[in-house]
């Protein structure tokens, strides 16, 4: 019998997320058969209530799907079990070990740190004491481990102490989207675009990660991490390195998990120089927000800060493949929409054989793949306009390259939490969706450079009002080249 401890189980983390995602991965019979969930968290509490809570979390989710099931719930019931322990005291453990006992024939115990990840040192450390940390034995890390280079490696040196890194899933929940998955198979699975997937053809790419939400009373976290680490470092860096890599040799984790490593070292560096030129820094001063007036940053904080709320930038990346090409990365709270998406703009026919004033003006191809409020990929392109008119006239046409596009009966798959994809392979061991050491490393690398340039030519937040996309500097980082943001739908 394997187990899955969630370390956190009481936490937000583990009711919003982990334990729906469970739940429905057992709705669809996709648990491995004897797995046993064990809550683990400080508080004292019994199994019974520590189950009813789950059930309350998980059930409301399940409604809203309409996928809740009694059987299924009965069946993810007598998996779970509860234990309050201090996870960093290794004779706090003992317990949870002599209830799990000796499972390394079957899967070992897949730990998942839902906690501070300040915590994590001190945690590995007790699970490798109390012979939790076994060869068959794996950890689950979730973001942001650390805040620079040197705690990453601070915090990961303890990690390796204790598990290999084969033992090791970094996870970045982004990579658990379907849509994100499809962009690999969208680029390697068809002809038609990988030719197309260089400097030749795109004229940029841009990545947008906006909220509508504020920091609220997660100040403290966000005043010490700011945009550029809490989204840029991990989410919006996967994502560019899934659309930039070079095909791997195969699906091999590594193989994936080596060209995203070459992305990453490829980055041009951004020094104090060129920040200004390539970077935009952004913080939100009242506005309204969804209808809703919505206070400042200072405001929800206390007093002034210098933290970011948005950041966008140029990245370049000096490749064969994209010497010449651009990438727009841009995030931030209190923006005008909830959108994630990646825009790749192709470049213009080279020479137009239609006369724009009278047939049209001609839109350059773009394929856009929105991750969120929906998850959909559309690609523009030029079409004739119907018509006996004896002048051939032009317009754009949106093709959805969706799931379920060739059968209009078809009943589309439920939209599963990214969690589902990747707790089955942790599961599984399976790390070809989590992030790699050196791949972090250099990652925590390249935004320290950001971050030291931005210091040594101190430089200051733009304010941008609620509600808004953020600082006009940030449409400037465009325009410069003649280009401009993605602000409508597809």
């Amino acid at each position: 019998m394997a187990a899955l401890v969630l370390f956190g189980g009481g936490g937000d983390l583990a009711m919003r997320m982990l334990l729906p995602s469970l739940y429905f991965l057992e709705h669809d019979g996709l648990l491995p058969d004897g797995l046993k969930i064990i809550g683990a968290a400080r508080s004292d509490e019994s199994r019974e209530e520590y189950v009813a809570r789950v059930r309350a979390a998980v059930e409301s989710k399940a409604h809203a799907d309409d996928a809740w099931s009694d059987a299924a719930w009965a069946r993810l019931d007598a998996r779970l079990d509860y234990l309050p322990v201090d996870a960093t005291d290794a004779a706090s453990l003992k317990p949870l070990k002599d209830k799990i006992g000796d499972m390394s024939a079957d899967g070992g115990v897949t730990s998942f740190l839902a906690v501070s990840p300040s915590l994590y040192g001190r945690i590995v450390t007790a699970l490798k004491a109390a012979g939790l940390a076994e060869a068959s034995d794996r950890v689950v890390l979730e973001k942001p481990v650390g805040r620079d280079l040197e705690s990453f490696l601070q915090i990961d040196d303890a990690v390796a102490h204790a598990f290999s890194e084969e033992q090791v899933f970094r996870i970045d929940h982004y990579l658990g989207k379907e849509t994100v998955q499809n962009l690999i198979a969208l680029r390697f699975g068809n002809t038609i675009f990988e030719p197309l997937w260089n400097s030749l053809s795109i004229d940029h790419v841009q990545i947008t990660v906006g909220e509508t939400v504020g920091v609220g009373d997660r100040w403290p976290y966000y005043d010490e991490y700011g945009a550029l680490r809490d989204m840029l470092q991990n989410h919006m860096l996967q994502l560019l390195c899934l659309v930039a890599m070079e095909p791997p040799s195969d699906l091999d984790p590594d193989s994936v998990r080596n060209e995203k490593v070459k992305v990453i070292r490829s980055l041009r560096p951004i020094t104090e120089h060129e920040a200004e030129r390539v970077t935009v820094r952004g913080q939100y001063v009242a506005g309204t927000s969804e209808g809703r007036p919505a206070a400042a940053y200072s405001e929800e904080r206390g007093q002034a800060s210098d933290t970011e709320t948005f950041v966008a930038v140029r990245v370049d990346i000096d490749n064969w493949r994209w010497a010449g090409t651009p990438f727009f990365l841009r995030t931030g709270k209190r923006l005008a929409e909830k959108r994630t998406e990646i825009v790749i703009q192709f470049k213009p026919v080279p020479h137009s054989i239609f006369d724009h004033r009278e047939r049209g003006h001609i839109e350059a191809n773009r394929l856009v793949i929105e991750l969120q409020p929906e998850e959909d990929i559309a690609l523009s392109v030029m079409n004739k306009k119907p018509g006996l008119d004896q002048r051939m006239k032009l317009q754009p046409i949106q093709m959805s390259l969706s799931w379920g596009q060739g059968d209009k009966d078809a009943k589309p798959p439920r939209r599963r939490i990214a969690y589902e994809r990747l707790l089955l392979d942790a599961l599984a061991g399976d790390s070809t969706l989590f992030v790699r050491r050196d791949e972090a490393e250099q990652a925590w690398k390249w935004v320290d450079e950001v971050s030291d340039a931005w210091r040594g030519a101190a430089f200051k937040p733009k304010e941008y009002a609620a509600g808004t996309w953020g600082p006009a500097e940030a449409d400037l980082l465009l325009e410069r080249g003649g280009r401009a943001w993605n602000t409508g739908h597809g």
